[in-house]
């Protein structure tokens, strides 16, 4: 059974900082790209940042320069340091995983709260 496991949401002000994590058990062979994506109330689910296997990333622009993005191969694990946290930050994020096939997994999401 395919689970992924986030951890690390909260509350903080703004200009304070977390760490979300993700733990992917379950997934038969590679793990190709890992992800984050974000859902504000009355949003779309929008891409926050993707890493490739290798270690390529991709962000989305509102996070570029305050979000980074890194993977543990061995552990199957996915992080998200958010510094520099804006209101705007508020939202629901999920962990996504596409195995060999690019089938993709979808975390529980955990909430950010940022307050001003």
């Amino acid at each position: 059974q395919v689970q992924l496991v986030e951890s690390g949401g909260g509350l903080v002000q703004a200009g304070g900082s977390l760490r979300l994590s993700c733990a992917a058990s379950g997934i038969t062979g590679t793990i190709n790209r890992m992800a984050w994506y974000r859902q504000a109330p009355g949003k779309q689910r929008e891409l926050v940042a993707t890493i490739s296997r290798d270690r390529m990333t991709n962000y989305g622009d509102s996070v570029k320069g305050r979000f980074t993005i890194s993977r543990d191969n061995t552990k199957n694990t996915v992080t998200l340091q958010m510094n520099n946290l804006k209101t705007e930050d508020t939202a629901v994020y999920y962990c996504n995983v596409a195995n060999w096939e690019w089938r993709e997994y979808w975390g529980q999401g955990t909430q950010v709260t940022v307050s001003s």
